[in-house]
């Protein structure tokens, strides 16, 4: 009697496997949960790297646009662009090609295939406005543009102030030199006489190129070199 009694009180109590069964349902369900939160984080992952695409895109083309901006120096703007080189310890000069003046990475590869001591060193004059010197000595490569403001209308201007890390000046900014002013410390240009003859605004670019042409000791070579255009 009392084993029936306790078989009865068993069945209507709760049966351990379902519990077991029900919790293991719960658990399902709370992973597929789980699951639908991660791809939806997925999901918004996805649109923000989307997004985060389209904005780089945007802003290269917006570089481009203005890039696109700049028109080229013509034959008639370019003063001059010349390379200064030592060979075998004699001073040398050689006119370069005049399409160098509207881009830095063209001037660079050319200095590179002119066999100097120490390096070959190219300046170029603009429309009497400004002008850029270039040094390069094997991997290492210096520049200096004497007006920064220019780099608001002149491709090669602006390719220096690109290669230095600055940003463009605003056409009401002051002009000041950018660049390294040591550039020509070993060829007899001080600091002091670059930033001297470099900030002279009054006077016209090619005239101040000249002056440091001089303290090279490279001027007769430099005037048959212009001479040739």
């Amino acid at each position: 009697m009392s084993s029936a009694e306790d078989d009865t009180e068993y069945d209507d109590g709760f049966d351990a496997d379902d519990i077991v069964i029900d919790d293991y349902e719960d658990d399902d369900e709370d992973d597929d949960d789980t699951d639908d939160i991660d791809d939806e984080d997925d999901d918004v992952d996805d649109d923000e790297a989307d997004d985060a695409e389209d904005d780089d895109e945007d802003e290269d083309d917006f570089d481009k646009d203005e890039d696109d901006d700049y028109d080229d120096a013509t034959d008639d703007e370019i003063d001059f662009v010349v390379a200064l080189y030592r060979e075998d310890g004699l001073p040398q000069a050689t006119d370069l090609q005049l399409s160098l003046a509207n881009d830095l990475d063209e001037l660079i590869a050319q200095l590179r295939r002119l066999p100097g001591d120490a390096g070959a060193t190219a300046f170029v004059s603009i429309s009497g406005e400004f002008f850029v010197v270039v040094r390069v000595r094997g991997k290492v490569v210096q520049v200096l543009l004497n007006d920064s403001v220019a780099a608001g209308d002149w491709p090669i201007a602006r390719d220096v102030t690109d290669f230095l890390g600055l940003d463009v000046p605003d056409d009401d900014d002051d002009s000041e030199i950018v660049g390294d002013l040591q550039i020509l410390a070993d060829q007899g240009v001080s600091e002091f006489d670059m930033e001297a003859i470099a900030g002279d605004y009054d006077d016209d670019s090619s005239d101040l190129v000249r002056q440091l042409v001089d303290l090279m000791k490279f001027r007769s070579q430099f005037d048959a070199a212009v001479a040739d255009r």
